[in-house]
């Protein structure tokens, strides 16, 4: 197994991936609480529903 930080790899996609994960991860939750709907997240082995709070849902425009 390659043991090289990922931000080292020779592959600019595999390189850049990590980034592009965390933007999608953080338009699911932009979405999610623009239309009331829960996310489910697995932390530790652990899964987790994060439900948006009353004030943080938004009408879709």
């Amino acid at each position: 197994m390659n043991k090289q930080p990922i931000e080292q790899a020779m592959d600019r996609d595999l390189r850049l991936s990590q980034v592009a994960m965390q933007r999608a991860a953080q338009r699911a939750q932009d979405l999610a609480k623009a239309t009331g709907t829960a996310i489910v997240i697995s932390h530790d082995g652990v899964i987790e529903h994060l439900t948006p709070k009353p004030h943080e849902i938004s009408a879709l425009k």
